[in-house]
């Protein structure tokens, strides 16, 4: 899982920019590039999980009021605003207990000048974490505009084809904070544009566990509020050398070897000590109260060797629906988190390489998710494999489907933060040898660039599904540049 260091414009986080992004991040109070020390690992405590927040409102005028005035322009006399009301509110109420959201919903619709101020006081003094509007008039469509502009806070609008026009819908559907649905009745639109909110708020209160370095140390990443705590790669090498091939861990070696295709190199040995690592893991993300890990894995398999690969442990952490990134890298990290959250999905962390004769994507790394589908979906087929670079241990070789449509993707940390965007299909998953590489592999086509040597990034997360769309969505209502 090894790679040389790509041109600096192109690099997701190295360990040295880690440190210098983390270290920023924490505005000089606490640099980890320096050494400093935070609260000790064993003080731990859970962050605050808070619940996302959206105030929404139906914008429509009483329809006596047109019936009386002889017009109702758009979307016209034959349209039930009340009934639209009643009807959506109900499915809404739905999507709120299946996101685990509060939905702050207005009773009475919006109609005048006054009631969007009073809306607007409501939400300047709430600050919910987002906004739903759904506008069921073409008229009260200046209110709309009225609230985005004055409160900036991510907002969804709904609005069911007939109601807008054109230019109003050009005003809204690049502007950064908004995610308009511009659709007949799109209601799972909406639920993904509240998911955006709910994710928005989760990683502010999310916290990454890097295993890594010698110190201890916490630090918040700009612009997403993440908090990284640093514990050192002893802790986890300490708990490895400590932990006994249990029953549970007897169990899920068993489970690794009947579940694979194939068992080339590794010995029996070899699969326990993969599953006693799944173990380690676990005990430290439940004791540092993390949402996610990352691991400075490579330097413990080089000689002496400190532990064995904990590849096999990042698959099944992966397939449970838990992030954890390789190398302690904070980019690939993140986005592993993003993409859990906005879509339930695991990703493939994987060093980039291309096939220039073919013009196709070449990926690989030594460890993968199984469950590309989610922790309810089905496992693909994977054989077991020593190390690549290192050339002994157990890792698995995941067998990505043909034919399969993907999402490239990257968040690159900062101030101002940027997402690589890619989609593509598998073509293959070359065999080793004679190919070379890590263990678990793909070529893949790539849409969005002619030449394959444009795809940018390095520990990119691959996932099923074509999520292009969706991710740049997520890009523009919380002010990050999507790139392709």
């Amino acid at each position: 899982m090894t790679h040389d260091h790509p041109p600096q414009s192109e690099c997701c986080c190295c360990r040295r920019e880690f440190l210098e992004t983390v270290g920023a991040a924490a505005g000089g109070a606490i640099l980890l590039s320096s050494g400093a020390v935070a609260a000790p690992a064993a003080d731990a405590s859970p962050r605050e999980k808070r619940t996302a927040t959206v105030r929404a409102a139906f914008l429509y005028p009483p329809p006596e009021s047109l019936q009386r005035a002889g017009y109702f322009s758009w979307p016209g006399s034959t349209f039930d605003p009340k009934g639209r009301h009643k009807d959506y509110a109900a499915r809404l109420r739905v999507i709120e207990k299946r996101l685990g959201i509060r939905l702050a919903l207005e009773e009475k619709p919006i109609d005048t000048p006054a009631d969007a101020a009073q809306f607007l006081a409501g939400v300047k003094q709430s600050r919910p974490d987002g906004l739903l509007l759904i506008p069921l008039q073409k008229q009260h469509w200046e209110h709309v505009m009225q609230i985005v502009k004055e409160t900036a806070l991510p907002t969804v609008v709904l609005a069911t084809l007939g109601v807008l026009l054109v230019d109003h819908i050009r005003q809204l559907h690049r502007k950064a904070g908004a995610y308009l649905v511009s659709s007949q009745d799109n209601l799972d639109a909406v639920e993904y544009g509240l998911r955006m909110i709910r994710t928005a708020r989760r990683m502010k209160d999310a916290r990454i566990v890097s295993i890594a370095g010698s110190k201890t140390a916490e630090a918040v990443v700009p612009h997403l509020g993440t908090q990284v705590r640093v514990i050192p790669h002893s802790r986890f090498v300490a708990e490895y050398k400590q932990t006994a091939i249990t029953p549970a861990v007897k169990e899920l070696a068993e489970a690794y070897r009947s579940g694979a295709k194939e068992i080339v190199e590794p010995s029996p040995a070899d699969v326990l000590e993969s599953a006693k690592a799944y173990f380690v893991l676990k005990r430290i993300a439940q004791a540092e109260k993390a949402d996610a890990l990352m691991m400075e894995c490579l330097s413990g398999l080089r000689i002496p060797h400190q532990h064995c690969p904990p590849c096999m442990g990042f698959m099944s952490l992966r397939d449970e629906g838990f992030p954890i990134g390789c190398q302690a890298d904070l980019s690939s990290t993140l986005t592993l988190m993003l993409v859990q959250e906005l879509f339930g999905k695991p990703g493939f962390q994987q060093n980039a390489a291309m096939d220039t004769e073919r013009n196709l994507y070449f990926g690989s790394h030594c460890t993968s998710p199984s469950k590309m589908n989610g922790p309810d979906g089905p496992a693909e087929p994977y054989a077991l494999r020593s190390h690549a670079e290192a050339g002994w241990g157990c890792v698995p070789r995941v067998l990505f489907r043909k034919g399969q449509e993907l999402t490239l993707a990257q968040y690159l940390p900062g101030k101002s933060p940027q997402m690589y965007v890619y989609t593509g299909k598998v073509v293959d998953c070359p065999p080793i040898p004679p190919t070379g590489g890590c263990r678990s592999n793909l070529l893949m086509s790539v849409n969005e660039v002619d030449d394959v040597c444009d795809v940018k990034g390095m520990h990119q997360i691959i996932f099923y599904g074509d999520h292009g769309k969706q991710l740049r969505a997520f890009c523009q209502m919380c002010a990050i540049e999507a790139v392709s």
